[in-house]
């Protein structure tokens, strides 16, 4: 029996973690929310794991509210470094031979590339949020390297908890047409699918370390819409490109978001589906929750 810690139950990818170890036979899992544990209380942390021994400790908590970090850093780095070097610290010291597995993000890079950024390009973070989650990364690798994982995402949407693609659900039914920037490049990332990666990384030989962990292909935030609205039986050309200085926002976006994926896959792990496949199934098997904010 492998004993699964989950943070951050009540997110997306937390929810979408417990729905794939609840189909697989052979887990104690164990998902708690920031109301159940403050990942950065070191008390609080030593009990849980005296209590629950965990074998693999997934950590979806995170300060994400990427704009409010700009005027309260010091809330984001108490979430999105303090926690995990926590965990990371909790680990080490506890006698316990469990993997933690940290989920990053894009903006830990500067956004400025032409190719997909690789596990070893450099960093540099140009917001608050940024800076916090690099943070985090450095932790864990610091504390844990034999058994310390850090994976980075990007463009995360799913069936729990608010996103983009919600967003535009809702929007499609309230205006005739929507303006969406066309300067922004990623790899929309269904989080059903991310979670069934970290679940297979933390299975897995792979060796501790860097991973980069995205739907495969890659398309603007303008692009993604369109998709949205073929989902939703929608004319695409409702949706009209813009561009990011349109829409002045206190924290940077990264311009380029594209993750390679060579790390991933050079340890074994399967490639990730296409994003636009992903899109399909989401909206096949999570119609109602995706759509549920039109109403």
């Amino acid at each position: 029996m492998t004993r699964w810690l989950i943070t951050g139950a009540g997110g997306q990818l937390g929810a979408d973690l417990q729905r794939v170890l609840a189909d697989r036979t052979g887990h104690d899992v164990r998902a708690v929310g920031h109301a159940e544990l403050d990942i950065a209380d070191s008390a609080a942390v030593a009990k849980l794991f005296a209590d629950f021994p965990a074998d693999v400790v997934v950590n979806a908590a995170a300060y994400t509210a990427v704009d409010a970090a700009e005027s309260d850093e010091d809330a984001a780095y108490r979430a999105n470094a303090t926690g995990p070097a926590t965990l990371a610290a909790a680990l080490a010291g506890a006698g316990l031979d469990a993997k933690l597995i940290q989920v990053s993000t894009d903006y830990v890079f500067a956004g400025d590339a032409e190719r997909p950024y690789g596990v070893d390009a450099a960093t540099a973070p140009r917001s608050a949020y940024g800076r916090t989650k690099l943070a985090g990364e450095q932790a864990v690798r610091e504390l844990l390297p034999e058994r310390g994982f850090v994976v980075r995402t990007a463009w995360v949407y799913g069936a729990d908890g608010g996103n983009f693609v919600k967003t535009m659900a809702r929007l499609e039914g309230e205006r005739d047409t929507v303006s969406v920037v066309d300067d922004q490049r990623g790899s929309p990332t269904w989080s059903a699918d991310l979670a069934a990666g970290l679940v297979e990384l933390a299975e897995s030989t792979a060796p501790a370390g860097i991973y980069h962990c995205t739907n495969s292909g890659d398309t603007t935030w303008f692009g993604l819409t369109r998709a949205i609205f073929d989902e939703l039986g929608a004319d695409p050309d409702r949706v009209q490109p813009t561009t990011t200085d349109a829409f002045p926002r206190p924290a940077p976006r990264p311009a380029y978001s594209v993750l390679s994926d060579a790390a991933w896959r050079g340890a074994g792990l399967t490639a990730m589906p296409h994003w636009r496949e992903a899109l399909q199934r989401a909206f096949a098997t999570s119609s109602d929750a995706l759509r549920g904010a039109r109403s």
